[in-house]
């Protein structure tokens, strides 16, 4: 088998509990058939245009020629660096892939103007701009993030006097505006299948593109997908999908936390890919599985509440037995192809049983809609309540900062936390040049004592950012956010890289507010020396 999978404990019996009912519904074949009533008659319409997902082995064949092709003649031209400007489905998976693969891909899912000129400039490893090519991957064609680098790239080009025209490869759904755009500016153009959503277009063009162009054995990964279409296409308590399924979102009361580990796998970030797709799919109507990204020592493994449910991506399966290290932990094995293929069904079934439409993404657009007012109005920056060795805290309740300590505030937050609830972090900062920021997550895993998740901004917007508005009003964030002198321009645009990023973190902090999170702002006026100000507070 392709894909394999171990339950025990409690999983075991929720397993058991759950399978007949969906094997008896035909839910794994009626997915493979299209069958868009399988998550009720609100959900019909939407699900009837977002199922082309089911056949994205066979519809992508031919576009690995083509992108072969096209690798081997930018190759051929000394172009070999590949930086991809793209946002949650259109990144987290060529990402993936890229890196299970060993071949080098720049990850362009920031508005950050430093990290934004780092992917323009390049390196002496992977080479600068003039050997780089970019892939623009936006479905919708109007990603404003990926529409941005693209403006700022092809000013970089055009500065150094080379034509942008055969620079930049876009992938996006027909009869976009990026489509348009971009043949007119004589760009190469992919277009992908309009009716697969944008977290479950691993194995289409948003995936392969980007990736077969870095040098990612693409082909492979196909064949890794088709060796597990009849596992995940049968009515059957062993398909992989419906146990995957019954097990993450079965039961009741339902483990509504997801711990995902990878533990001795070939496959390298899956769990940043599952946290969007399983987030984004899931979050809504006051319900929902929220994936904590976690590793084999993170304290919720010591910790393990009642709704955290473990799932741990392993490399051999035939010791399943040996390699389960805490009782009713799921565990995974599979190639990549596989995963993907398995975590979109048993992604689309949990929606069916959690009673939920798993293709919509209703909140998402609050953020957005909240940055472009704060753009248009260009209000002058809120006073912070406090400054306390440089770094500047904002609070969405002054009963979080009472005593006007940094530490005061992160204990009032953890304390705010729901007995069910969890923590977000979201770092609105360039990660180039803080990459350690990220474990200040495992700090306040331990100190408030509940599931953790860590986001870096923009790029979380278009993954959990939909659980953090729709999902259960149980979390409470904190926003990290940095003051630096660097900035950019962005070419046509009446705001810089700098405003921009700003307007994102602030229209999220004030939608979140709105909703009734409590939001703790901290904001980082000397980053690399103030990040260690933070961790002695987190802890």
């Amino acid at each position: 088998m392709s894909f394999e999978i171990h339950v025990s404990g409690h999983v075991s019996d929720v397993v058991e509990q759950t399978l007949p009912g969906l094997v008896a519904d035909l839910v794994a074949s009626g997915i493979t058939a299209g069958d868009a009533t399988l998550w009720g008659p609100d959900a019909a319409d939407e699900a009837s245009r977002r199922l082309g997902w089911v056949q994205a082995v066979t519809v992508s064949r031919p576009l690995v020629a083509e992108i072969e092709a096209l690798r081997t003649d930018l190759v051929g031209r000394g172009i070999t660096r590949v930086v991809l400007a793209g946002m949650g489905g259109s990144s987290l998976a060529p990402e993936v892939i890229a890196r299970t693969h060993g071949v080098p891909l720049t990850i362009l899912d920031s508005t950050a103007p430093g990290q934004v000129l780092a992917a323009i400039d390049g390196d002496a490893e992977t080479g600068g701009l003039a050997e780089s090519v970019l892939v623009v991957s936006s479905k919708s064609g109007s990603t404003v993030e990926t529409d941005s680098a693209r403006r700022a790239f092809a000013a970089a080009w055009s500065d150094l006097g080379i034509d942008p025209a055969d620079r930049i490869v876009v992938v996006t759904d027909p009869g976009s505006p990026l489509e348009t755009e971009a043949r007119a500016a004589g760009h190469r153009v992919f277009t992908a299948d309009p009716s697969v959503g944008g977290r479950y277009s691993a194995l289409t063009a948003f995936g392969l593109v980007p990736a077969g162009l870095a040098g990612a054995d693409i082909g492979q990964l196909l064949d890794e997908a088709d060796a597990t279409l009849l596992e995940v296409a049968v009515d059957d308590p062993r398909n992989p999908a419906l146990v995957l399924a019954a097990a993450i979102a079965g039961g009741e009361p339902r483990r509504d936390k997801l711990a995902l580990i990878s533990d001795g796998t070939h496959i390298v970030g899956l769990p940043d890919w599952i946290e969007q797709l399983v987030a984004e799919s899931t979050g809504k109507a006051g319900i929902g599985i929220l994936p904590v990204v976690a590793t084999p020592l993170s304290p919720e493994l010591d910790l393990l509440p009642d709704d955290l449910q473990v799932v741990r991506i392993v490399g051999d399966a035939v010791h399943f037995q040996i390699l389960e290290q805490h009782p009713g932990e799921v565990l995974v094995s599979g190639s990549l192809g596989a995963q993907f293929l398995v975590w979109e069904y048993a992604t689309a079934i949990a929606g069916r049983l959690l009673g939920i439409n798993p293709f919509d993404q209703p909140d998402v657009e609050a953020a957005k809609a909240a940055a472009r007012g704060l753009l248009d109005a260009q209000p002058a920056p809120t006073a912070p309540l406090f400054v306390e060795n440089g770094v500047e805290v904002r609070v969405s309740d002054p009963s979080l900062a009472a005593d006007h300590t940094l530490a005061g505030v992160l204990e009032n937050l953890w304390r705010s936390v729901p007995t069910d609830g969890y923590v977000a972090v979201q770092a609105y900062v360039d990660r180039t040049t803080v990459p350690q920021l990220a474990g200040v997550r495992e700090l306040i895993a331990a100190d408030s004592g509940r599931p953790t998740t860590f986001g870096w901004g923009p790029r979380f917007l278009h993954s959990t950012g939909q659980y953090h508005k729709g999902g259960p009003a149980n979390g409470v964030f904190l926003q990290i956010t940095e003051r630096t002198d660097v900035d950019l321009e962005i070419p046509g645009r009446p705001f810089t890289f700098g405003r921009l990023i700003q307007a994102q973190a602030s229209g999220d902090a004030a939608v979140l507010a709105e909703r009734g999170r409590p939001v703790v702002t901290l904001t980082l006026t000397d980053p690399t020396t103030e990040v260690l100000t933070l961790f002695e507070a987190a802890q």
